[in-house]
């Protein structure tokens, strides 16, 4: 058997995804929705993944139409898409509790090497700022301290993605280190929104002109959006969704540059920020 945590290619893992038998191990107490721990085995080949099964989503006022679970499969099917590979492999199907939301586990300390506390005014080198915070200074008070993210290529292209898929939760602990160098990101639930709702920790670049790759990437995504890509995102998103998608990608490119925060609407940055 073929168990562990070997890399396995896209045909390989979307396989053992979608016809694995699923069995629950474990939960994650701290997630807001019920998100289970679970070993998938097909064929003798075992890995862990996560399962996020329907019933167990907490309605949101917000967020009305569709699924969490169906989200999450719509933001992994637009990450495939830019080439980037930042969402981990992710499925719906039938498995414990009904239809719910399978995705590979990744194995990785949420955030390290990538968002981090740091001492003094400016950022270390290979850093960017993201705010001033308070934290316990170990003698029952506090002290000022820096919140940093990684000035990483694999970083910045998370902050792209995030701006198209209108991530509502870049939270710090959403964020997994991969071999390599490689940054995945996980938790989609609330994204995909009509309106703006981004909420992020990866201001960095904000208003900084965007990489030339990152606008290769997006003239194509708005290309696959007005056919096959739009017509595959619609099983899990509204028409005025998938709409919603191209108009942001079309707003970067007409821009050429990172968004700034919106002003006085809505927090900027995701609470709990790690």
């Amino acid at each position: 058997m073929e168990a562990g945590n070997g890399a396995l290619d896209a045909a390989a893992a979307a396989e053992l995804l979608a016809r694995g038998e699923i069995t629950v191990e474990g939960r994650l107490t701290d997630a807001s929705n019920a998100t289970l721990y679970c070993r998938i085995e097909l064929d003798g080949v075992a890995r862990a993944c996560v399962w996020k099964p329907v019933a167990g989503e907490r309605p949101l006022w917000d967020f009305p139409d569709g699924t969490l679970a169906g989200r999450e499969v719509a933001t992994y099917l637009l990450s495939e898409a830019t080439g980037w590979g930042i969402v981990p492999p992710t499925v719906l199907r039938d498995g414990p509790y009904g239809t719910g939301m399978c995705q590979l586990w990744i194995d990785g300390e949420p955030g390290d090497g990538l968002v981090d506390l740091q001492d003094g005014p400016a950022p270390e080198p290979g850093w960017l700022p993201i705010a001033q915070v308070a934290v316990d200074d170990g003698k029952g008070g506090q002290k000022p301290a820096l919140l940093v993210h990684a000035d990483s290529e694999p970083m910045r292209r998370v902050a792209v993605f995030d701006a198209v898929a209108n991530n509502a939760d870049r939270k710090g602990g959403h964020l997994l280190p991969g071999p390599d160098g490689h940054v995945y990101g996980i938790d989609h639930g609330i994204c995909l929104h009509t309106d703006d709702k981004l909420r992020t920790l990866l201001w960095g670049w904000a208003g900084e002109e965007l990489p030339d790759e990152a606008l290769e990437t997006l003239r194509r995504l708005h290309t696959d959006l007005a056919g096959a890509l739009g017509d595959t995102l619609r099983i899990h998103l509204t028409p005025a969704e998938v709409d919603a998608v191209g108009a942001r990608v079309a707003a970067l490119l007409h821009s050429g540059k990172h968004p700034l925060p919106s002003q006085g609407r809505r927090p900027a940055v995701p609470w709990p920020l790690i």
